[in-house]
């Protein structure tokens, strides 16, 4: 299964027209949390709005995340070691106040922690990969908590 979020706070038309249209390729469930009325193929549910309980039980029963440059579900997967996508929102599109996202996006990639497409064929390149290497994307999993190493650093900075 394929989660895909969006936020709560501004529709994302872009991002869904792209999972729209790969639905039609593919027979893999997709669950959606979003604001839309759009139709979408048989195998896409959507809600607009997800209890946290629910939202919970679909991040971790996905096998790939879909989602804005929002840092809770970046981090939320790679503290779950999940396989994501991180497709951002960007403000000259009318999609967000400014381009927050589109910053925190470049500087993910640049760390090579997750996937990150800032275009609809880099979006659908990622997800035929998914269909390809039968429902895998390589992920990376973090810990809950700063490193020791980091913590020292910062004590020592604060300290001295």
């Amino acid at each position: 299964m394929i989660f895909v979020t969006t936020g709560t706070q501004e529709p994302f038309d872009r991002l869904l027209e792209i999972v729209n249209e790969y639905s039609l390729q593919t027979s893999e469930k997709i669950v959606i949390q979003a604001k839309t009325k759009k139709m979408f193929n048989s195998n896409v549910e959507v809600h607009e709005f997800l209890a946290p309980e629910k939202f919970s039980h679909f991040f971790d029963s996905a096998r790939l995340i879909v989602s804005h440059a929002g840092m809770g579900t970046i981090i939320s997967a790679l503290q779950k070691g999940k396989a994501i996508i991180v497709f951002p929102r960007i403000a000259s599109l009318g999609e967000h106040r400014n381009e927050h996202q589109l910053a925190t996006a470049k500087k993910i990639k640049q760390q090579n922690l997750v996937e990150v497409a800032f275009a609809e064929a880099e979006l659908l390149e990622y997800l035929n990969q998914f269909d390809t290497n039968k429902g895998t994307l390589p992920s990376n999993q973090i810990g809950e908590y700063a490193s020791v190493g980091l913590i020292e650093s910062l004590n020592q900075f604060v300290t001295d």
